[in-house]
């Protein structure tokens, strides 16, 4: 299996800002997503479903519940006497940004050092879709290329942050790179997956510490363009890049929709998680549930619609809930009205209360809250 020569490294903190009203209390791969998963499942399970065995999971800070969600990997099958999951916290973390770079490298570098395997997948965890990496590494090696990094094609005002799009020829080579263009509307914007050989990251990472230099899309994939055979791996089928909190109440939505679940949860490729045993969800005589995803160990006795339910969840007599998130263990009072909200885990809303945001700015509830 071509897997089986590349290893993973994951990136978890690196969309932090973009999302802070999730993230005061857990990394940003760890947010929960589609009623039972993390975001981190979705990189993690790709590359376990495509056979690479050895995996570093890159960390900066506030990780505990990201270490718990993962523990020894397990749930992924990475828990084996060679290779497995490995966590890579810098030495050091003092809020500089120069300092933070050089713990991360002096974390991950002796792991890449000491690692087989001649190529690696870097990924982050913003990007909630099932593809089959080994395809990509066949393609990369195919090509020649010196590095490989995913595309899609998609409208600019779909991304928050850096927008880096792509101009590719016939062999879908990476002629260009354009980072915030303001003359375009829609392109190869870089998802944030890339194929290398170990030794060219190396070599990156040296030259960037040399010259100063800390920003990936500018320092080595626009550089690298002229140096270096950079060729583009378009992303197909579903995908959504969650970066923001709308992108998050966006892609939780769309899990709603048959297709895109039949799609995105393929039982070829199935997406792990760290199991929760629960009880069946108890539905009282007068509730009503339309279009929703319900997960295990709730109490449902109000009313639900278009809605994203954690495990746990009670959701009290009288209760109105539409186009909601409601995570892990939140309890929702009777005569509560809640519309376009997201409820963090462990919150409680007490009874007769009424929330409501709009479909492009959602209220968020943060973690632990009582309403």
């Amino acid at each position: 299996m071509a897997g089986r020569n590349m290893f993973g490294m994951l990136l978890t903190n690196f969309q932090d800002s973009f999302t802070p009203a999730l993230v005061t209390q857990r990394t940003f791969s760890s947010i929960p997503f589609g009623a039972k998963y993390r975001l981190i499942d979705f990189p993690l399970s790709n590359m376990v479903n495509s056979g690479i065995t050895k995996i570093g999971v890159v960390t900066k800070n506030n990780y505990l519940s990201l270490m718990d969600h993962i523990g020894s990997g397990k749930a992924y099958n990475l828990s084996r006497r060679r290779g497995g999951l490995s966590f890579l916290p810098p030495s050091d973390n003092t809020g500089d940004k120069y300092n933070n770079f050089v713990m991360t490298i002096d974390a991950i570098s002796n792991f890449i050092k000491n690692s087989y395997e001649d190529y690696v997948l870097i990924s982050g965890s913003m990007n909630v879709v099932n593809m089959d990496y080994q395809q990509m590494l066949n393609a990369h090696l195919k090509s020649g290329a010196d590095v490989t990094i995913c595309y899609r094609n998609m409208p600019l005002n779909k991304l928050s942050g850096e927008k880096i799009v792509f101009s590719l020829d016939s062999n879908h080579r990476v002629s260009e790179v354009l980072i915030n263009p303001r003359t375009v509307d829609s392109g190869s914007c870089m998802v944030n997956t890339a194929i290398m050989k170990k030794e060219l990251l190396l070599d990156f990472v040296s030259d960037c510490l040399s010259r100063s230099r800390f920003d990936f899309a500018r320092d080595v994939v626009q550089s690298g363009v002229k140096h270096y055979k950079v060729y583009g791996y378009e992303v197909k089928g579903y995908y959504a890049q969650v970066d923001t909190l709308q992108s998050y109440f966006e892609a939780n939505m769309d899990l709603l929709k048959p297709e895109v679940r039949a799609e995105l949860f393929d039982m070829r490729n199935p997406i792990y998680t760290k199991v929760r045993d629960d009880m069946p969800t108890k539905y009282g005589l007068n509730s009503s549930v339309k279009n929703s995803l319900i997960s295990p160990g709730c109490v449902i006795e109000g009313e639900v619609e278009n809605s994203v339910i954690f495990k746990g969840v009670h959701i009290s007599k009288g209760a109105k809930i539409s186009n909601c998130i409601i995570m892990q263990d939140c309890i929702i009072g009777a005569d509560t009205t809640l519309n376009y909200v997201i409820c963090d885990k462990d919150c409680v809303i007490t009874p007769k209360k009424m929330l409501c945001g709009i479909d492009s700015y959602p209220v968020c509830i943060s973690k632990k809250s009582i309403v």
